[in-house]
């Protein structure tokens, strides 16, 4: 039988210590679609990703997955869930197929069941040339790629994946993403958290942002932009850049920000202030569209958090 929404959480709550982590979330996800979960450090993105995976019990609130009541139904809904952990968690002692093999025995699967998927799974990860290597001679990209093929052994009907191109070179995550879109054409359900906004905007269909436990914003990426921020950002700096906005002085003409050295201007027409800028000797400017990024830092703000 063929499920429309493989996740469904209806007032999912959760508190420590008296604090609410997770506050009355709402969270439907349809088959087959790329959903990212966002949000600052303590927003409880961790929060909800454990009690989806039934490692967390709910305070409050219904969870369902692939139709299973969570938690009481975790244990059958996590056999047909890949998980990619946000550190690899390879085991150091075995070599790449020894922890594909040793992995899949955790389903019950045994060496003569999934010897042709893990030959399938070495060439996915572009790892066919590593199989006898041990882990600690891997790079960081290999290592993440063979998390990510070690979550696909059992044929999962739900990936998550938590933070899952942190700490990687700009090559090995274009690769990783390469990966994640080819799962997604074959209509794989992917569930993300990404503290990177390109990630996010490149690959899912559908995004929650979470702020102090609640949902902030939701969407896909080009409504949560077209929704909350202006089109066009010019971001100016230079050593004039004073004596500029002292002329200006209140009438700057847009809605803008001053994050140190540099005014960042967000705006729906952005040929006058253009026109204004290439006119000034001592000032730089870069004007690009308005992205991902722009929403999450207008809605959470700026303020860092630990």
């Amino acid at each position: 039988m063929q499920i429309n929404n493989v996740i469904e959480a209806k007032q999912l709550t959760k508190t420590y210590d008296e604090k609410c982590v997770v506050n009355k979330l709402d969270l439907t996800i349809p088959a087959g679609q790329c959903f990212g979960l966002l949000g600052p450090n303590g927003a409880g993105k961790t929060t909800t990703l454990r009690m989806l995976l039934g490692m967390t019990t709910p305070d409050s609130g219904e969870l369902q997955v692939l139709q299973y009541s969570i938690p009481l139904q975790a244990r059958q809904m996590r056999a047909q869930l890949g998980v990619v952990p946000q550190m690899d968690n390879l085991d150091p002692d075995f070599t790449v197929t020894e922890n594909l093999y040793t992995y899949a025995s955790y389903f019950g699967l045994c060496r003569s069941q999934v010897k042709d998927r893990i030959e399938y799974l070495l060439e996915f990860a572009n790892l066919q040339s590593k199989r006898h290597a041990r882990i600690d001679t891997l790079s960081g990209g290999m290592q993440r790629r063979l998390t990510l093929a070690r979550a696909l052994i059992n044929q999962p009907k739900i990936l998550i994946l938590d933070e899952p191109t942190t700490g990687l070179d700009p090559q090995a995550r274009q690769i990783i993403w390469q990966r994640l879109r080819h799962l997604q054409n074959d209509g794989m359900t992917i569930v993300l958290t990404t503290h990177y906004m390109e990630e996010a905007q490149r690959l899912c269909d559908q995004i929650a942002i979470v702020d102090q436990g609640r949902m902030i914003a939701s969407g896909s990426p080009k409504e949560l932009i077209d929704n909350n921020v202006e089109p066009h950002v010019v971001e100016v700096h230079g050593t004039e850049l004073e004596h500029w906005l002292t002329e200006r002085g209140e009438h700057l003409g847009a809605r803008c920000e001053r994050l140190m050295e540099t005014v960042i201007f967000y705006l729906q027409d952005e040929q006058p202030l253009l026109q204004e800028l290439m006119a000034k000797k001592g000032l730089e400017y870069l004007h690009r569209p308005a992205n991902l990024e722009d929403v999450f830092l207008k809605i959470t703000g700026r303020e860092l958090r630990e």
